[in-house]
């Protein structure tokens, strides 16, 4: 008998087939992503995690860094709302 150990923090949150050990960051978040509708967070957390994704821009995972372009983006264009 085989024993899988529990999925834990963001892998838990993800529907996906892969084992969360050979899945990237990328990939995770993009999963996650295709099943967000809508969130709503302090601005101070949402500033937080626009300065933490900053770093991943330059993760040398392709997928990784394209999701977390795109979560800076509407990141950022939500931070403009408040500013505006």
């Amino acid at each position: 008998m085989t024993h899988q150990p529990m999925s834990r923090g963001l892998t838990a949150l993800i529907p996906t087939a892969a084992a969360p050990a050979t899945s990237s960051a990328g990939e995770r978040a993009a999963a996650q992503l295709h099943h967000l509708r809508t969130v709503a967070l302090p601005a101070p957390v949402v500033a937080a995690a626009v300065e933490l994704l900053a770093d991943r821009i330059r993760d040398p995972d392709p997928t990784t860094r394209q999701a977390a372009a795109a979560v800076l983006a509407h990141l950022t264009a939500a931070l403009q709302t408040l500013d505006g």
